[in-house]
């Protein structure tokens, strides 16, 4: 049993007995004595894709749901489905494009460090490595003696996506994207 404040982004608990995976939290503190602290969840049901919102006390009791974690890598895209490899016995699970809503820019040929959630034996959804190294496909031209201050560009990664990036970086650079945040980190 898990109590709603130890419950951490994608954790995997049962609400009124489906598998739901915790998608966000915000923990709200009241500025009134003595009222308890509200954590503000939003959980993502991994049967059916609803958005489930709660607000929750410290001490309400979660039951941890029964799933398997299988560590894989992104093989390719079939059409609207997206297959992942496992890493220990090549079995392929398939998901499909409304099932990795927010996390299909990510996905890179061969990318590793994936895991893939699975209940009774079928892929619900994965969960991300925290960082993917991209190539910069699209960014206007670097300008000369910009620094490393706050200054950013936008800049067009080899999946589609756009990000925020410093000035100094160009076209072919790879560089290290938080796959939470979708946030430049860091050159690669």
């Amino acid at each position: 049993m898990a109590k709603a404040s130890e419950l951490k982004k994608g954790m995997v608990v049962e609400v009124n007995g489906a598998p739901h995976v915790v998608k966000q939290i915000e923990v709200r503190n009241p500025s009134s004595r003595g009222a308890s602290t509200l954590y503000k969840v939003r959980f993502n049901n991994l049967k059916t894709g609803q958005k489930l919102d709660e607000s929750l006390k410290g001490d309400d009791l979660f039951k941890e749901a029964d799933y398997v974690r299988a560590k894989a890598q992104f093989s390719y895209v079939d059409g609207e489905n997206f297959v992942f490899m496992n890493s220990e016995d090549y079995t392929q699970y398939m998901l499909s494009g409304g099932d990795l809503e927010g996390q299909t820019g990510y996905l890179i040929d061969g990318l590793e460090g994936v895991v893939v959630l699975l209940v009774d034996d079928e892929a619900i959804g994965i969960e991300l490595p925290s960082s993917v190294v991209m190539a910069i496909v699209e960014t206007s031209p670097a300008i000369k003696g910009a620094t490393a201050s706050a200054r950013t560009k936008t800049a067009m990664l080899t999946t589609g996506i756009e990000i925020q990036v410093p000035e100094y970086l160009e076209v072919d650079d790879l560089i290290k994207v938080n796959t939470e945040t979708g946030k430049f980190m860091s050159r690669a």
